[in-house]
């Protein structure tokens, strides 16, 4: 014989704290690698311009062709 269950009482499962964590601690590691990506890029873009160094100018401040 079935068991009758009221509406009000028939649910899946609970709310679901166990997923709710895992989803922040997802969001939170997906802001820490952003932060490290930005401040790598940050660190690349530095590095890559002083290594450059500026071009060589004339007096005028012009860059001499050639």
């Amino acid at each position: 014989m079935p068991k009758i269950v009221p509406e009000d009482k028939a649910r899946q499962g609970r709310w679901g704290w166990h997923t709710f964590r895992i989803l922040i601690a997802a969001l939170l590691l997906a802001f820490i690698a952003w932060g490290i990506a930005e401040i790598y890029g940050n660190m690349i873009d530095k590095t890559s311009t002083t290594e450059q160094g500026e071009l060589p100018r004339n007096e005028q401040g012009e860059i001499p062709k050639g």
